[in-house]
Parts: C-alpha cells; sequence; structure tokens
C-alpha cells in the first residue's frame, strides 16, 4: 500500500480507543479510527511502513453483523459524540471487556487477569444518563442556519444540532431546543473559530439525577453592546422560566469567554436567575455542583463506580490515614471518610477543593482536608505519611516523578480509578516493577453509546 491509496477490507479487531485494524483481501493491515468490528470499509492510506500503516476512513460499506437495523439516536452517523448507537448494550459492553482485557493482559499476564478480574459492571441507565453537557454554537454547512449541539462526524467547523440525543433528558433537550430557537430569532452571530469573531460561543446544562435540578449556563463572548446584551438575555431567561420542565431550574447563568481556543472557560460569569449551583446525591452523600467543577457525569453510574471502589478499598482504609490523590470534589474522600482516621485530598483545580470543604461540611465530616495544588508538589509538603493511597488521576495518568513518590509511600494497598486504560496500563508497568501487583480488577461503564469505559484496579505489595 502507498500514501494515497483507497483500499477496501474488513475490521477484524478494535482496540481502545476505538481504533479498528482492517484487513484487505490481499492481506494488508491498517489501523482506523471510528469503525466496528465485522464492518467492511473503504479506506484512504495515510501512513504505510513495514511498521504501521494508518488510514482515514472514507466509507461503511458493508455493517458489522453486531450492528442494529436501526440506531438508538437518530443522529448517530453524522453526529461526532457517540460511536456505539448502533449496537445493543450487550455488544458494547464485550467490546469494552475486549479492549481492556488486551491492554491489561501484556502488562499483568494472562493468568494474574484470570484471577483478578471481576467484569464490567453496566451502567443503571442506557440511555438519558449524562447529567452533563457542554454544547457549542455554530453551523451544519458553511454560512448555514444557525445550529446548537455536538461537532459533525469528522468535522471540526461543522456544528450537528442534536435535539433528539438519546444520552441526555427531555428536560436537557428543551433547555438546547429553547436557546436555539430564542438566539436564532435574534440573528445572533456564532463565534467563529477561524476569524475569532462572533458572540455565541457555548451552551453547558448540567441536571441533577436524584434532586432533578437543573443549571444552565450560556457562554459568549463579549463582543455586543452591553445595552443591548442585558435585553437580549433578560428574554432568553424569561422563555427558559416560563417553560414546563419533569426537574426544577436551579439557576440561569452568563458566561463570559474571549479566549480564542475553542474551549468553555470561565471569565466573569454572572446570575441571570437562581444560583450558581445545585444538589446532587451520590450514595446517600450531598453534593454542591458549580458550573466548572468536576463531577462523574453519570450519577447513578459513579454510585456503582465508587460503590467498586469501596469494596475494593474495604477494611483497608479502617482507621487509616488515607490520601485521596486527584480529588476532584471530594466524592470518593467522603464516600470513605466514615471508615477512616483522616482523609487528605489533594486536587489542582482551585474551585473543585473549595465545593469538596464546603460538601465534607454538608454532610457532616470532620476528619477530611483538601489541599488546592498540583499532586507533585503538595506530596512534598503534607507532614501526615498515608497508610493508603487511592488514585483518580485526569485522562493523562499520573505524571512519572509523581508516581515514583507515591510508590516511595511504600503503603501496602492503593486503589487506582481509571477513565483512560490506556494510561492506567502505563502506570501499572512502574507499580509491577517496584514490587506491587495487581489483586482485583473490574470495569464499570460510565458511558454507554460510546467507546469509553472506568476501570478499577487494587494494588497491593509483594
Amino acid at each position: 500500500m502507498k500514501r494515497g491509496d483507497i483500499v477496501q477490507g474488513k475490521v477484524v479487531k478494535v482496540s481502545f480507543p476505538n481504533k479498528g485494524i482492517i484487513e484487505t483481501a490481499e492481506g494488508d493491515r491498517l489501523r482506523v479510527k471510528g469503525v466496528l468490528p465485522g464492518q467492511t470499509v473503504s479506506v484512504r492510506v495515510k501512513k504505510s511502513s513495514k511498521e504501521k500503516a494508518q488510514g482515514n476512513l472514507l466509507s461503511v460499506d458493508a455493517p458489522s453483523p453486531l450492528e442494529m437495523d436501526a440506531p438508538a439516536c437518530v443522529h448517530f452517523g453524522r453526529c461526532g459524540g457517540c460511536t456505539y448507537q448502533s449496537l445493543s448494550y450487550e455488544n458494547q459492553l464485550k467490546i469494552k471487556e475486549d479492549m481492556i482485557h488486551d491492554l491489561m493482559v501484556p502488562v499483568i499476564g494472562e493468568d494474574v487477569w484470570n484471577d483478578t478480574y471481576e467484569g464490567i459492571k453496566a451502567s443503571p441507565n442506557q440511555f438519558e444518563y449524562r447529567n452533563k453537557m457542554e454544547f457549542s454554537f455554530g453551523d451544519e454547512v458553511k454560512d448555514g442556519p444557525l445550529t446548537l449541539g455536538m461537532h459533525k462526524k469528522g468535522s471540526f467547523y461543522d456544528v450537528v444540532t442534536v435535539d433528539g440525543c438519546q444520552i441526555i433528558d427531555s428536560d436537557m433537550r428543551q433547555v438546547l431546543t429553547i436557546t436555539l430557537d430564542y438566539f436564532a430569532r435574534s440573528n445572533q452571530p456564532y463565534y467563529r473559530k477561524n476569524t475569532h469573531e462572533g458572540y455565541l460561543r457555548h451552551l453547558l446544562v448540567r441536571k441533577a439525577a436524584k434532586t432533578g435540578e437543573i443549571l444552565v449556563d450560556l457562554v459568549t463572548s463579549t463582543q455586543i453592546s452591553s445595552l443591548y446584551e442585558i435585553a437580549l438575555l433578560e428574554g432568553w431567561k424569561q422563555e427558559l422560566l416560563a417553560a414546563t420542565w419533569t426537574g426544577q431550574i436551579a439557576g440561569i447563568l452568563h458566561t463570559k469567554n474571549d479566549r480564542q481556543a475553542d474551549v468553555v472557560a470561565d471569565e466573569g460569569t454572572e446570575i441571570l436567575y437562581g444560583h450558581t449551583s445545585f444538589k446532587e446525591e451520590i450514595l446517600g452523600l450531598s453534593f454542591t455542583i458549580t458550573p466548572f467543577s468536576f463531577f462523574q457525569t453519570n450519577s447513578l453510574g459513579a454510585e456503582v463506580l465508587y460503590s467498586t471502589a469501596r469494596d475494593f478499598i474495604a477494611a483497608g482504609a479502617d482507621g487509616a490515614e488515607v490520601y485521596d490523590l486527584y480529588s476532584g470534589t471530594g466524592t470518593i474522600a467522603q464516600v470513605i471518610a466514615p471508615a477512616a482516621k483522616h482523609v487528605t485530598g489533594v486536587e489542582i483545580i482551585a474551585e473543585a477543593v473549595e465545593a469538596a470543604k464546603e460538601n465534607a461540611k454538608l454532610n457532616n465530616l470532620d476528619n477530611c482536608d483538601f489541599i488546592a495544588g498540583d499532586v507533585l508538589k503538595v506530596l512534598d509538603d503534607i507532614t501526615e505519611k498515608p497508610d493508603y493511597i487511592i488514585l483518580d488521576p485526569p485522562r493523562d495518568g499520573i505524571h512519572p516523578k509523581a508516581l515514583d513518590k507515591i510508590i516511595d509511600y511504600g503503603v501496602d494497598s492503593l486503589v487506582y480509578i481509571s477513565c483512560k486504560p490506556t494510561s492506567l496500563a502505563r502506570d501499572l508497568e512502574v507499580f509491577l516493577a517496584r514490587g506491587y501487583k495487581v489483586t482485583r480488577l473490574a470495569c464499570v461503564d460510565m458511558f454507554p453509546g460510546t467507546y469509553h469505559v472506568e476501570t478499577v484496579a487494587k494494588i497491593e505489595r509483594q
């Protein structure tokens, strides 16, 4: 195969993160993103060498035998948000298990996998499970009508309106529809990433699964007359408040963001109605969540995840000094706190740390402390040494120098919660080289319809 060639082949395997191995009739193999096992696809060769060949997907010429006659979502194929909506949930879980197996076995060995792996736990809800969505304003075709939703599959610029999205509930879909209709009537331009001009940028919607409280945040640039903006936002707020909801609106906010990067950033937030936060409940504990604080996006799935982690920790944290590193809003720390002597949470996002402190007060827990800072630096300053460590790092895993410091504590047992299994596999290699072994391993599906999956590992000193 040469660069630029168009070849057809069958997807014989899929590895994390959803990279398929295509085999052609001539026996050539290449990797392609965004495919499903068993599909016949056409691919343009992007890179070809004896070691590795890669291609870009052009078309799906024949569906996989695993696919359903009709996808679960009307936007599937156009929206770039979900990749598994044409599969039954059972097949989704099986593919995820296989991907984790293929990542873990080269690190821990097949025998250890067979002895320690405890299966994959399904999300309580396959649909309408997300408690947070960030939608983008744009258009689906150049100079087309205003859209609000997710980026089109394979596109950096085009946006598909996802008013029929299946991973959010009817209230969140209604927020999207009302907002899009209102600003389309007002003829407000969206912020163009290439020229950095325009007003409308993002819509952030959060809804608690247990309390039903809804938080809505419109993110815009400041490229508008302030007097006109006041009237514009007032009209949008009134349309939201006039609608009928299954839950209830806790707050309507407006956030300013003039950064050129296409990210949801807070450069000043004003309250248009209600509050800047809402309440959610996990395993009997209450949590205050703000627009930009980290919180698991599947509340009911989080209960499964944290119950699994608590089971892995079990008696290990009983009466112990526990470090909860990368603690976010302190959810895991507070789930463990009743059994522990003391829990110290470390999180780099200051807003999340403040939320964690407030949540601990809300739950009447006085044996939790939360420190804002980089784990790599904060570990040098904590005087109390841990008996037990819980790790829940961001997608890129643990910084190598921080990992060395964590291992140097020499604790007998750790629990590692990973949202990116490739990072877990890399970090486990270091643990194993330093005298630890994996004794329990399980997966929790927090993201039905996608290839993402959480993995929980218990690691003990040999």
